[in-house]
């Protein structure tokens, strides 16, 4: 998909996870990437108690006329990109509408009600039952197992954006990534360039 050819105008992205997962970064990269496309991009972020895993969403609005307003209204996301299914489940409730797209990390977190034994996850076929339902197309990936086979399980993040350029959601391509992860891991390029292509393969794969 080139600069030319946002699905709508705006167009509205949500990642979402909780604290210490690195959305906050996330979107700083793809944004940056997508700048250098020729968009107009505005990124707005809220904090939840995020030093307690708590929930952390970053909205990016992508525009080739106007600058947006940095906040995504309820029920109008075009792509919501979770980091932890529990957390895109909920941003699906009050973003979502029919039309939505959805890559999630199947990977999940449990919080101190959790794994204090106060409250239970829910099972993971459920919840991914859940979000195809309220989704026009979803992208399960198990990022973070992906990268612990690539030997770094912070390369999740990296293999989450192939995901999101692979399912052809936005104008971006390996080329227009390329720079921008030499820029932004210097020392990791290799590692960071091999997980974004694995994760444009995993979605490739599920056709």
């Amino acid at each position: 998909m080139s600069a030319t050819a946002l699905m709508k105008d705006p167009l509205n992205l949500i990642i979402a996870g909780v604290g210490g997962q690195g959305n906050v970064r996330m979107s700083l990269v793809i944004g940056e990437a997508l700048v250098r496309e020729g968009l107009l991009v505005t990124i707005g972020e809220t904090y939840g108690a995020s030093q307690r895993g708590g929930a952390v969403m970053s909205h990016v609005r992508i525009s080739k006329e106007a600058e947006c307003s940095p906040f995504i209204s309820d029920g109008q996301a075009d792509v919501i990109l979770g980091m932890e299914p529990v957390e895109t489940l909920r941003m699906l409730g009050q973003f979502g509408n029919p039309d939505v797209v959805t890559i999630v990390n199947t990977r999940p977190i449990y919080s101190i009600d959790v794994t204090g034994g106060d409250a239970d996850y829910p099972s993971m076929d459920n919840l991914l039952e859940a979000i195809r339902q309220l989704s026009a197309r979803t992208w399960p990936v198990n990022a973070t197992a992906e990268a612990q086979g690539l030997g770094n399980p912070i390369l999740a993040n990296v293999i989450l954006i192939g995901a999101l350029v692979g399912c052809g959601a936005l104008p971006l391509d390996e080329k227009s990534l390329e720079p921008v992860l030499r820029e932004s891991f210097p020392d990791d390029f290799d590692a960071n360039m091999t997980a974004f292509n694995r994760g444009i393969e995993l979605v490739r794969q599920q056709g």
